[in-house]
């Protein structure tokens, strides 16, 4: 399981409010736009080109530090920087996709990451080749991957049918499934055989193709009922609009809980591997290689079924699945026997991560959707590094693979409780 950050920071000024044109309902969008398929493409591509490149130098980095350190420590600096800044800057970035047009925030996002990879390339190639210059472009993707995500989830339901959406969200995360296999490949051939610049200059290229894939789409802004104030009046606003409501205050809780409990499956099955079955590379490739393939085709369940009626149920039954094959991963004894259940684990991600993301776009109001979706963007990227702090010692002292069975029974019941006291509280989805 990966995550991976794109792309950067905003203009004000670039966003006037030009006055009732440049205002639309959300609905009218939807039931008078006949283009909605020419539009939800051009962004799929826009954006999947972007992840690409984004993938690509992630990997080249973490390569490069590995390669240049053989250091545990710089790893961690890596990972810090790449993860923090999106967490700290999510909150505002939520505003910001309630505030601004999310198409020119988005295109923002990945122009100025662009321009700074660039710099980026200038500086190796000039012979400045500085780790703590490359923390320095980590963190600047992180802050640019934190601005961008809520504008990005929220712009969905914005030019997508509500009844459309779990098909698009499956053909998204069937296409992010093949970048994902194929990133790491080109990443290799390109760190190996061209050197670290020309990974840095293939985001350049596939950000400045993304900006221009989306520049051919007419967005407007979503109608807002509110006046616009203050940046933190309107955190605050979409604070207290998602902890007084309760489907998704209940959503945010299971966030949380999942993720920590998911974090030991998602960052200690390498170290798992090695200690259990052998440290031959062609081990590790393959632990990655088949929890990437089974989400690849739990992508394209999603898209060939299109839609889950009952979203919560869904998510409670994935969760209950995590759990059992993440607990088998601790007991599996046969190198191929755990590989086929992590494949089967992986099938699970894009049916959760489908119907989760479905279910808040279909409840939550325009003009919130950028705020609420930070929030979920600061209790996910906080779960796993702060669960990591206790789940990495925690490995040094007893076995992997009884954390596994643990957190895994742990994450099947989270999943049951979900469900009943969802139940309970009479929301269904």
């Amino acid at each position: 399981m990966k995550g991976d950050g794109v792309l950067h920071r905003l203009f004000v000024s670039f966003f006037p409010i030009n006055g009732k044109d440049d205002f639309m309902n959300i609905n009218q969008v939807q039931e008078n736009n006949s283009t909605w398929k020419h539009k939800i493409a051009l962004f799929i591509i826009s954006q999947n080109l972007s992840l690409f490149g984004s993938s690509v130098v992630s990997f080249a980095i973490i390569w490069y530090i590995t390669l240049q350190t053989s250091s545990g420590t710089w790893v961690m600096l890596f990972t810090i920087f790449s993860l923090l800044p999106q967490v700290l800057i999510s909150l505002w970035a939520g505003v910001w996709a309630d505030r601004y047009n999310r198409k020119h925030l988005i295109m923002l996002a990945d122009g100025f990451i662009a321009l700074a990879t660039l710099g980026l390339v200038i500086a190796f190639l000039a012979g400045y080749q500085s780790m703590e210059l490359l923390l320095v472009i980590s963190a600047v993707r992180s802050i640019g991957a934190g601005i961008q995500t809520p504008a990005i989830v929220a712009m969905y339901p914005q030019i997508v049918p509500v009844e459309k959406l779990t098909r698009v969200q499956g053909i998204n995360q069937t296409l992010n499934s093949v970048l994902m296999l194929l990133s790491p490949a080109v990443g290799g051939i390109v760190l190996g055989s061209l050197g670290i610049t020309w990974a840095f200059m293939l985001d350049v290229i596939t950000a400045s193709l993304a900006i221009i894939a989306l520049g051919f789409m007419h967005v407007e802004k979503v109608v807002r009922s509110e006046e616009v104030t203050g940046v933190l009046t309107e955190l605050r606003q979409g604070i207290t609009y998602t902890l007084n409501h309760k489907l998704l205050k209940r959503t945010l809780i299971i966030f949380g809980v999942s993720f920590v409990l998911i974090t030991p499956a998602a960052v200690l099955t390498p170290l798992l591997v090695e200690r259990s079955f052998g440290s031959d590379v062609w081990r590790l490739t393959a632990n990655e290689i088949v929890w990437t393939v089974g989400t690849l085709i739990g992508g394209a369940f999603v898209s060939l079924r299109g839609e889950f009626r009952d979203k919560i149920f869904t998510v409670a039954v994935c969760l209950v699945a995590f759990g059992i094959t993440f607990a088998l991963l601790g007991i599996a004894k046969n190198f191929t026997i755990y590989l086929l259940i992590m494949g089967a684990a992986g099938f699970f991600m894009p049916i959760i991560a489908t119907a989760q993301t479905v279910l808040i776009q279909e409840n939550v109001e325009a003009a919130m959707m950028g705020r609420v979706f930070s929030l979920v963007q600061i209790v996910t990227g906080t779960a796993m590094p702060v669960a990591i702090l206790f789940f990495g010692p925690l490995a040094d002292i007893i076995s992997i693979g009884l954390i596994l069975l643990v957190t895994g029974i742990l994450l099947a019941l989270t999943g049951v409780l979900y469900q009943i006291t969802s139940k309970r509280a009479g929301i269904s989805y």
